[in-house]
């Protein structure tokens, strides 16, 4: 579902290397976790694979689409929840996703039993018709999750997506997560919550200082290893310098 082959990303004129020589493929049907500390070029392989930045070097393709390419055929099957998300805070909730469902041209029905799943899921439905600037940083996030799974993407890219979530809410998107893989779709996501991805990732990736230095399951990792650490281990010993 997602090929990422040799690709790079270099910034300023120190041409310090933020993204070297990334190769990664993700299956469908598979929760795969993209990890890293602070720094190691997390986000910046995301906003490649989302087409927000272009790489020096490599090829990313979705679905069998290469994303610079064929950048709107692309965006066609992939959601992305960036980090930091941008939102039209004076439309009303109500109006956001249906701004949104129209952009993927949505049916009345679909868009309508999707937003109602969704927003029930997320605890949001009675905040609808509010402005969205009223809404605290949770709800906002809720939001964007929302908008992010009305067209039911095959491929989800997620950026730290449960930061200012509260414990329900993130074991409701958990769940999603799950359901949603489940019917043979692809999530890709950055966390900092090892906890999380040890529990729902079928893989996991970990890049330090652009560099890819493991990848596979958390048993994979172990047996490599040698040890039976938890993924927290793991991580740790693997990208200390």
């Amino acid at each position: 579902m997602l090929d990422i082959r040799g690709v790079s990303k270099t910034y300023g004129k120190s041409k310090v290397k933020a993204v070297d020589n990334i190769n990664l493929q993700v299956r469908k049907g598979e929760i795969f976790g993209f990890l890293g500390p602070n720094g190691a070029g997390k986000t910046t392989m995301i906003k490649m694979i989302v087409g927000l930045l272009q790489p020096d070097c490599g090829e990313i393709t979705a679905g069998g689409i290469n994303v610079w390419q064929k950048p709107i055929e692309a965006k066609k099957i992939i959601s992305y929840v960036p980090d930091n998300p941008q939102i039209y805070t004076k439309l009303r909730g109500i109006e956001y996703l249906n701004f949104i469902a129209d952009v993927y041209k949505i049916s009345k029905q679909d868009r309508e039993e999707r937003i109602k799943k969704y927003t029930e899921i997320f605890e949001i439905n009675n905040a609808l018709n509010d402005i969205i600037e009223s809404y605290s940083h949770g709800m906002q996030q809720k939001l964007i999750l929302t908008s992010a799974l009305i067209h039911e993407p095959e491929l989800m890219i997620l950026d730290e997506p449960m930061v200012g979530l509260d414990p329900k809410a993130s074991f409701a998107l958990k769940e999603i997560m799950r359901e949603y893989c489940a019917k043979g779709k692809c999530i890709f996501f950055s966390t900092h919550v090892l906890e999380v991805a040890e529990r729902i990732c079928d893989r996991v990736a970990i890049i330090n200082k652009g560099k890819l230095i493991a990848a596979g399951s958390v048993q994979e990792l172990r047996q490599k290893l040698g040890e039976d650490d938890s993924l927290e281990e793991i991580f740790l010993e693997i990208t200390k310098s």
